[in-house]
């Protein structure tokens, strides 16, 4: 929800903004590519959307992009999908990554923490030597541009300098968490025909050691394009027969060699959560990844060689990747690979603390966690050197804006930031420039023509609409594996209004230019026509103490009725007796609107994610509608399959 308060909860000072490098780069842009240099980041957003191709110009050279062969021009053909950026040029992505290696060879490139939560230090030459060793073992195993190469292992060093030997040599890096099942990566890895697979015999997690040797040989089974695997010894075991072993791939000191590709060429393929069918293969590009970033990273996050960035995430979701791209700046990235909240709640800011991150990128869930357990961060923590605290995942509600304000520090950047794995990046989020206001992202992002629509195409201000991307951006896919004629890609975002870009978030855009997200559009609220996003319910209820977490579905009746059930998961010890129902409703109705009073609240065993922690309405609201379970959902895309046997159980006893 927004607020109504005018009054900003942090305004950077004059100083702040002056540094920042968004200032300096509008200020070089209004002297070298006419960008207006006065009326602040509004202008500035304003002109990067009404001169796309010249703003995009002038983010490649400002962060100084190595194109080996120039380009043609920025924007070939603008029209969604299918739009053609930098035609002609080529470069490698990898390279950019490990230019800092030149100038900062013995500083720390990579900072791996594990559940000790003692950092460890990987110098930039050090990843600049495994990267080159690993390329020239890559090519001598026959990989080639273009070919694809897998990844099933944790948030290692490791997983980091395979991703960028694979970028280096022009072939396709795609890499799954171990903490996924073995149907959960084959619905992933069968449908690219990987030609190598990198893999750990297990990982430790909430501290405890999980073998996941039976599962790699069933990944070796069932991935039958394998033409190597390699062993990465987390827990110590040999390797397994027929596989390499990591420190031989290496051990050498060499130089890495970049494979110059086109602009477009494929740098990873990311999946989309799959929970109602297999997981969307979507591919996105070297040089689209790399000018996405950099602007994201470099001027939106403020991100330079003098910093230090850590974001929670496994290899299975986005932000991991997103995370690495933090090297494009010559920024130190820090890879925390364990529980979130091991051996404490305060895990996370234990690792920022040690580390000296100067951003700290979480998940609004965790957020809402430290507040409901009573962490102080900036009591039990030195977070001196933590200047923004940035969050994405599902919305933060003002509740974590204000304890983020009140238990960190009063002068404290947050950036709620949103995107999705479809752009790998955010449309709206992060301005070290502006004022933040409680419930509410900063702006939307540069080079972003973010829009709230009716269901006309009529632009919204001030009032809830779809979230849509009316221009293109570089990092949105160049197409989907395995839809030979687009028609997946363009269901999945163009099919509503046709050539602009549909991402399924219901959004406000402020009268005063800052965004605030409902939740997915595709789970609303529609009672007797007021639409309200779930992510407004899980605001309001989950500030109730006895509440840990909740789902909410509308669901359509065959009558032409709308049932709307509430389901909680109490904290321990809590009781769904009728007091607690009726402050449940107190608080919909004070809060939101009478009209989203639950018509039941019922109390379940736990709330079902997917594999990235987001909670899964439209599934369970198949399961409502007495969809089977093998149809309703794909049980590979969630984390316990066994709390949908009770959704499922109540389907058939209402039916």
């Amino acid at each position: 929800m927004s607020t109504a308060s005018p009054h900003p909860l942090w305004q950077p000072d004059p100083e702040r903004i002056a540094r920042a490098r968004i200032t300096r780069f509008q200020a070089w842009a209004a002297e070298h590519h006419g960008a207006p240099a006065e009326g602040g980041y509004a202008a500035l957003q304003r002109w990067s959307v009404d001169e796309l191709g010249t703003f995009w110009k002038a983010v490649t050279e400002w962060f100084d992009v190595r194109f080996s062969t120039p380009y043609a021009r920025v924007l070939g053909d603008r029209s969604m999908p299918g739009a053609q950026w930098f035609p002609g040029a080529t470069l490698n992505y990898a390279e950019h990554a490990l230019r800092a290696a030149d100038t900062r060879a013995d500083e720390p490139a990579l900072l791996h923490v594990d559940e000790t939560h003692e950092p460890r230090p990987v110098t930039w030459a050090e990843l600049r030597r495994q990267v080159g060793s690993l390329a020239a073992e890559l090519r001598a195993l026959g990989v080639r541009p273009g070919d694809r190469v897998s990844g099933y292992l944790p948030n290692v060093p490791q997983a980091v300098v395979a991703l960028l030997a694979t970028a280096a040599v022009g072939a396709v890096w795609t890499s799954c968490a171990p903490d996924f099942g073995a149907r959960s990566v084959l619905d992933r890895f069968q449908q690219v025909e990987p030609v190598l697979l990198f893999t750990v015999d297990g990982y430790r997690y909430g501290g405890k050691e999980h073998d996941r040797r039976e599962i790699v040989a069933e990944l070796r089974r069932e991935l039958p394009t394998l033409r190597a695997v390699v062993h990465i010894p987390l827990l110590g075991t040999d390797a397994p027969e027929g596989a390499l072993d990591w420190s031989a791939l290496t051990c050498a000191d060499t130089h890495p060699v970049f494979e110059q590709v086109p602009f477009d060429h494929p740098l990873w393929v990311l999946y989309s959560s799959g929970t109602t069918g297999l997981p969307k293969a979507i591919v996105q590009s070297q040089g689209g990844i790399l000018v996405e970033h950099l602007k994201q990273l470099g001027l939106h996050c403020d991100l330079g060689p003098e910093d230090r960035f850590f974001w929670y995430t496994s290899t299975g979701w986005m932000m991991w990747n997103f995370l690495v791209s933090g090297l494009l700046t010559g920024t130190t990235v820090v890879l925390y690979d364990g529980s979130p909240g091991y051996p404490d709640t305060g895990a996370q800011w234990r690792i920022a603390e040690r580390t000296e991150a100067t951003l700290y990128g979480t998940s609004a869930a965790y957020v809402m966690a430290c507040r409901k357990a009573g962490v102080h961060p900036s009591r039990d923590f030195d977070l001196s050197s933590v200047q923004c605290v940035a969050t994405t995942g599902s919305p933060l509600p003002p509740d974590g804006f204000r304890w983020l304000h009140d238990e960190v520090r009063d002068d404290l950047w947050i950036a709620s930031v949103s995107g999705g794995t479809d752009v790998c990046s955010c449309f709206a989020g992060a301005v070290p420039t502006l004022p933040v206001h409680v419930g509410e992202l900063q702006a939307p992002c540069l080079g972003t023509d973010l829009q709230s629509w009716d269901p006309n195409g009529i632009p919204l201000v001030d009032e809830v609409g779809e979230l849509v991307v009316t221009n293109p951006m570089p990092s949105m896919p160049i197409h989907f594996w395995n839809d030979p004629d687009g028609s997946r890609y363009h269901d999945s975002y163009f099919d509503t209004y046709p050539g602009v870009w549909r991402h399924g978030d219901w959004i406000t855009v402020t009268s005063r230019g800052s965004v605030v997200i409902h939740g997915r559009s595709d789970s609303t609220l529609n009672r007797q026509g007021v639409r309200m996003g779930s992510a407004d319910i899980y605001e309001a209820v989950e500030r109730l103490p006895e509440i840990r977490e909740s789902l909410v579905i509308g669901i359509e009746q065959p009558d032409g009725g709308y049932w709307m059930p509430l389901f909680v998961h109490l904290t321990p010890g809590a009781v769904l007796d009728e007091a607690l129902q009726n402050r449940i409703k107190q608080t919909i109705r004070e809060q939101l609107s009478p009209r989203h009073i639950p018509d039941e609240i019922i109390e379940v065993p736990g709330v079902p994610h997917t594999l990235t922690g987001k909670r899964i309405e439209v599934p369970v609201k198949r399961l409502l509608q007495g969809t089977p379970l093998e149809k309703a959902v794909n049980p590979g895309s969630i984390d316990n399959l066994d709390l949908l046997s009770f959704y499922e159980d109540l389907a058939r006893k209402r039916a």
